[in-house]
């Protein structure tokens, strides 16, 4: 199939990619995935012995439901197999020597997981990366302000998308909201990019520096990711209203790239890579596909991913997905929603944060009791954490002292400023099953 790629007058990115049948999107899906698990079992010593256990081949493919045959792997093997061989591991199908760029996850139990990119990779990425900024109305006379965290953040070279499509583009990273707000206003940025609390705060922040978003800034499209606010129409009209602006949504991870899917201009879910990562939504309790527009955990395998195949990639997100054609005339699959988790996972401004990762921290001092609990609340718009942890009887050391301890290990291992209390001794209630660890305090936010 031959790409074509659209000029600045076109409304498509690649425009017989994008508007190709369903049956045309299965048979590109099939013949990508069928390279693409001889590339696995080929170069990962991991999937070679994964495929012998479970009996199967890249041969034992022929069509796209064949793929239930083949094993699950989870975020907990991927760290797993980290720790077995630091780097890339076992899991890694092409030589270190081939491997460009590493990105790393926030860090659960304080080993962040690597996603490596050869080459070939990392171009494909920022071609998708501007597929995605294309449909949303990005184009090269736009001054796009890329506001992300750039330090091992997947998020991060989602900038380079935006460049290739030649829009001129403002590296700010997580400046302070002052010196961002005056980025904005000195270079009058068209687009910007950040999580849905932070466009909400510095859309408010602004105000009350007496900047009026809407007439003393040109920000006319936010990409918002990182947070299910995006997704939620109440939020977006908040925010659209503090800026004058249109919110586009997009969904990215951290072990395969940044934005897998987003918004267009029509705003009625967001267009999946189709032609990069092969979805499949399953009931987690049976795993059995759901019906089209139900709810499920979503179970990813790359297509093309060289470095590091993942070949069903259990999420543990709760989302749904449509391949209804989009009114603006793409046919890829659209996520509706990411409606919730398998876990108790927190998103706190951006950061993934479970409470094992608090857990393995508290329980590592000696001089704490190992009971702690999670305050989460919203201040401004934005999500913070509060630990309260008890300190073990005997114990002489300043509350103060091991707060701010505790303070700087946490950030250390799980990547989140939150800020921490000493109880005394016995302060938090014993449970006798399972123990309540977060008090979740937040009020009017998404429904899970």
């Amino acid at each position: 199939m031959t790409i074509q790629l659209s000029g600045t007058g076109q409304r498509y990115w690649a425009p017989a990619l994008e508007t190709q049948s369903r049956e045309e999107w299965d048979s590109l899906k099939l013949a990508l995935l069928q390279k693409h698990l001889v590339h696995a079992h080929a170069g990962s010593p991991w999937y070679r012995a994964s495929f012998d256990k479970a009996g199967v081949t890249p041969g034992s493919l022929k069509s796209l439901d064949d793929l239930a045959r083949f094993p699950f792997i989870d975020k907990q093997t991927l760290r797993e197999r980290q720790e077995a061989e630091p780097l890339l591991g076992d899991l890694a199908a092409v030589p270190e020597r081939d491997v460009v760029y590493v990105s790393a996850s926030s860090g659960s139990t304080g080993v962040p997981t690597v996603s490596p990119f050869t080459a070939q990779d990392f171009d494909a990425w920022q071609d998708f990366e501007a597929r995605l900024f294309w449909s949303s109305g990005l184009r090269p006379h736009d001054r796009y302000c890329h506001s992300l965290n750039f330090s091992l953040f997947v998020g991060g070279p989602c900038v380079l998308g935006a460049q290739k499509l030649g829009a001129l583009c403002i590296h700010a990273g997580t400046v302070p909201s002052e010196r961002l707000l005056a980025i904005l206003r000195q270079f009058q940025a068209t687009a910007i990019w950040t999580t849905p609390s932070y466009a909400w705060y510095l859309g408010e922040t602004a105000q009350k520096e007496g900047i009026d978003p809407r007439r003393d800034l040109a920000v006319r499209r936010i990409f918002v990711a990182g947070e299910p606010g995006g997704s939620i129409p109440e939020t977006r009209e908040r925010i659209e209203s503090l800026w004058g602006a249109k919110v586009y949504d997009y969904y990215g991870l951290s072990d395969i790239f940044g934005a897998c899917a987003g918004m267009c201009e029509e705003r009625d879910g967001l267009h999946w890579a189709e032609d990069h990562i092969l979805t499949e939504v399953l009931d987690p309790a049976t795993g059995r596909p759901v019906p089209e527009g139900e709810r499920g955990e979503l179970v990813l395998t790359t297509l093309q991913k060289q470095a590091r195949p993942l070949i069903r990639f259990r999420t543990g997100d709760i989302v749904s997905f449509t391949s209804e054609p989009c009114r603006c005339g793409r046919t890829s699959q659209r996520l509706l929603g990411v409606h919730g988790r398998l876990d108790d996972m927190l998103i706190i401004r951006g950061v993934n944060l479970f409470p094992s990762d608090v857990e393995a921290v508290v329980r590592q001092d000696a001089d704490f009791s190992g009971e702690y609990r999670l305050v989460v609340e919203r201040h401004n718009h934005l999500d913070s954490v509060t630990v309260e942890a008890e300190r073990r009887h005997g114990v002489n050391t300043h509350p103060d002292d091991l707060a701010a301890r505790l303070t700087r290990r946490l950030k250390a291992v799980t990547g989140v400023g939150a800020a921490v209390t000493v109880l005394d001794p016995d302060s938090l209630p014993r449970a006798t099953h399972k123990a309540k660890r977060v008090d979740d305090r937040r009020t009017g936010l998404w429904t899970t």
